[in-house]
């Protein structure tokens, strides 16, 4: 009998959870096990069969199942503070505790830091490997000041690449092989190829899914994007929207009236609260960076180590700029929400301008928000539901003024 076929959903969620074990299993077979930042390049430990997990994966889920004001208190009664991210006070906690009843993840041996998204990853990671005395190997990504990654950056950061790979072969007796290395890489783009071919799906009228599958499907575009499983999982997901598409249905709950843009991360503790303010309203959330930006194109090594200095937050501002407004124009928003998130200061800080700079070459009316990915202490429902219903009250007259 023919295995009943599964929605991608299902298999991405499953695929999530093996990773996951896999982690675990490796950790009680003795093998040496990593915590590793989310944009760190995962070529490199997915071709020498290198076990990690992302800290950051485990905030959100922290944060998600309403663990996140415990475990962010906790942090400050250690004496960090509550201006630290939310994802790096939960990490701090587990340390701390070593238990966590909302998610727990296998203690590292070595730690792979990337600062292409924010320089506070450094202390972060710098932090914990003092506190719990496990080698750190950083690999620095200096922020662009143009539209392209220069051929002296390209080298700077390849050679940093190829240090950690010597270094991480001392730590784990594991050895680099380069025929691998370009199997993964291969792999890599058909996952990212993929997942940019399902988010891409929202340019359709109406859209063929609820914008905040995004945040729920995203997780192994991280943590699995060089594994064959998570291509074919986002190949049936890109295929599922499409036919959706073709049909013009969508699994968006209600009558789709508005699309807009979502600026920022999720907000992992109050998600059903932001999810309803947009659903209840016939909103859907239709572009966003924030999902798509788990995806690395690339040909080659020397190309693998620009597209990691052209994730959000590492990119110059008028790049910034123009990918969302291209995406804007593209999917047909009809308006956008900026998320003011208190741990990000690298995206919030210049999120006033962006905004702005938005508006003006969009002609989209913008609302903002304040927020956090995993610390409910900073959103209010009530101000967030204001500025839904002012943002829906100029969509309205907008659109009856167009007719």
């Amino acid at each position: 009998m023919n295995e009943e076929k599964r929605d991608a959903k299902s298999v991405l969620r499953a695929l999530q959870d093996r990773i996951a074990q896999d982690a675990w299993d490796a950790k009680n077979r003795g093998e040496k096990v990593g915590w590793c930042a989310s944009n760190f390049p995962q070529e490199i430990t997915t071709a020498m069969g290198i076990p990690v997990v992302y800290p950051e994966n485990m905030g959100a889920a922290v944060g998600a199942k309403g663990g996140g004001r415990r475990m962010c208190e906790h942090a400050e009664g250690l004496g960090y503070s509550a201006d630290l991210c939310s994802y790096a006070r939960i990490n701090f906690s587990y340390a701390d505790w070593k238990e966590c009843p909302e998610l727990e993840i296998p203690f590292p041996d070595f730690l792979l830091c990337c600062n292409n998204i924010c320089n506070c990853m450094i202390k972060w990671y710098e932090n914990l490997a003092l506190e719990l005395d496990v080698p750190l190997i950083l690999i620095d990504i200096p922020h662009l000041d143009g539209e392209a990654c220069d051929e002296d950056r390209v080298k700077y950061i390849r050679a940093q690449f190829d240090d950690c790979i010597a270094q991480l072969e001392a730590i784990t007796g594991k050895r680099m092989d380069y025929d691998r290395l370009t199997e993964v890489m291969a792999v890599s783009q058909r996952s990212s190829r993929a997942w940019l071919r399902a988010v891409g799906a929202m340019e359709h009228v109406p859209s063929p899914f609820s914008g905040f599958d995004i945040f729920n499907n995203m997780a192994v575009a991280c943590v699995g994007r060089g594994t064959v499983e998570a291509a074919e999982a986002f190949e049936l997901l890109a295929e599922e929207y499409e036919a959706l598409a073709k049909e013009g249905k969508s699994s968006f709950k209600g009558e789709e009236k508005y699309r807009i843009l979502f600026e920022g991360i999720a907000c992992w503790a109050n998600l059903r609260a932001t999810y309803k303010g947009l659903q209840s309203r016939g909103i859907n959330l239709t572009a966003t960076v924030y999902g798509p930006a788990f995806s690395f194109l690339y040909q080659n090594l020397d190309e693998l180590m620009a597209a990691y200095a052209q994730v959000p937050n590492c990119a110059c501002f008028e790049h910034e700029l123009e990918l969302r407004v291209h995406d804007a124009l593209k999917n047909k928003v009809d308006g956008a929400v900026f998320h003011m998130n208190r741990s990000c200061k690298n995206w919030s800080g210049k999120l006033y301008e962006l905004e702005r700079q938005f508006r003006v070459k969009t002609g989209v009316p913008t609302v903002i928000f304040d927020g956090d990915q995993s610390d409910p202490r900073c959103f209010s429902e009530a101000q967030y539901e204001t500025r839904i219903q002012a943002l829906t009250e100029i969509m309205e007259a907008n659109k009856k003024e167009a007719r």
